[in-house]
């Protein structure tokens, strides 16, 4: 009887310890989740174990695992990567009265499988020595002859652009979406560069004069180069229409997770007024829960109108868009 108790006790202190902990794989880098997983055991004693990796590995890892994978959470950038792993059947939903109000419901799951921590603005960018501010005002726009040999783009390869093309299909349809690419590459200066970093670069240096990339790839280059300053600006793109590209970093419970009540805790404190500054700001996002203030650098780009189809159509119309990007030759 004694070893008995003694077996039992040992297996309740054991799950005790276990459901202290909650494992992470994450698409986002450590130096940015590092700190937020640390403030979020200091706060409650919950120990946040994590790997990183591109998402593309951390998907087949979860798949080949199944059942056995330790993973409670998966954290990844881009609606795109979210729609496809809640596709392949990677995550389950939440429903979560405290998500449900900090995630506003066009930057989550409708099936409550993955929810936005923290929002990606993809805007036009310029050279304000060679173009003024009132010469822009769509992406659209930017198919017209009028910048011919202007334009830089990255590649079409990388998520974020498949995303933008996507949204524009569910918003203009593919006729009017693949008008509207065609006229892009028509009007290039270079081939489309390998990331937003250079493609800035590029617009700063005169060799195109405007182009397309997340806002915190702007606020990383300033903060390297400040003195391109004068020479790369911000614009809000379709405000006279249906608003900025938005799209996300977020996390969704996966199907499998042995500590899954710690995981939806875990999505409700980084979605909590406490913890979004911390979770955006890091990386010069803006934070998804609307009753907190984005950091003063990126509150001084200004205040902007976002698309409000929900963010979940980037992956529905994902490969459609790689299709229609293939077709009008935007490699």
């Amino acid at each position: 009887m004694k070893k008995l108790c003694a077996a039992l006790l040992g297996l309740l202190v054991a799950g005790t310890a276990t459901a202290a902990e909650v494992v992470v794989y994450s698409a986002r880098n450590e130096q940015l989740i590092k700190p937020v997983f640390d403030a979020y055991t200091k706060e409650t004693g919950v120990s946040v174990k994590f790997i990183t990796d591109k998402e593309g590995p951390l998907m087949a890892r979860l798949q080949s695992e199944g059942q056995n994978t330790p993973a409670d959470v998966l954290l990844t950038v881009d609606a795109g990567n979210l729609w496809q792993a809640a596709n392949a059947g990677l995550l389950q939903p939440v429903r979560s009265e405290a998500l449900q109000a900090n995630v506003p419901a066009h930057l989550r799951d409708p099936g409550g499988q993955w929810y936005g921590l923290s929002i990606r603005a993809r805007t036009i960018f310029y050279n304000p020595t060679r173009v003024k501010p009132e010469q822009l005002s769509s992406y659209e726009d930017l198919a017209d002859p009028k910048w011919k040999g202007k334009l830089c783009l990255r590649t079409s390869k990388k998520v974020y652009n498949q995303s933008l093309v996507a949204m524009m299909l569910a918003q203009h349809g593919e006729a009017a979406t693949e008008k509207v690419v065609k006229g892009w590459v028509a009007n290039l200066a270079a081939p489309p560069f390998p990331d937003d970093t250079k493609m800035l670069e590029a617009i700063a240096a005169g060799q195109c004069q405007v182009g397309i990339a997340n806002t915190y790839y702007f606020g990383r280059l300033l903060n390297k180069q400040p003195e391109l300053e004068g020479k790369l600006a911000l614009f809000w793109a379709n405000q006279g229409g249906e608003g900025v590209h938005v799209n996300v970093a977020g996390a969704g419970v996966t199907k499998h997770a042995k500590h899954k009540d710690e995981a939806v805790k875990l999505l409700e404190w980084l979605s909590s007024d406490k913890a979004q500054n911390l979770f955006a700001d890091n990386n010069m996002e803006f934070p998804v829960n609307p009753k907190v203030r984005p950091a003063p650098t990126v509150a001084a780009w200004g205040q902007f109108k976002p698309n409000l189809i929900n963010v979940a159509k980037a992956g529905e119309l994902q490969s459609e868009a790689v299709k229609l990007m293939d077709r009008a030759g935007y490699k």
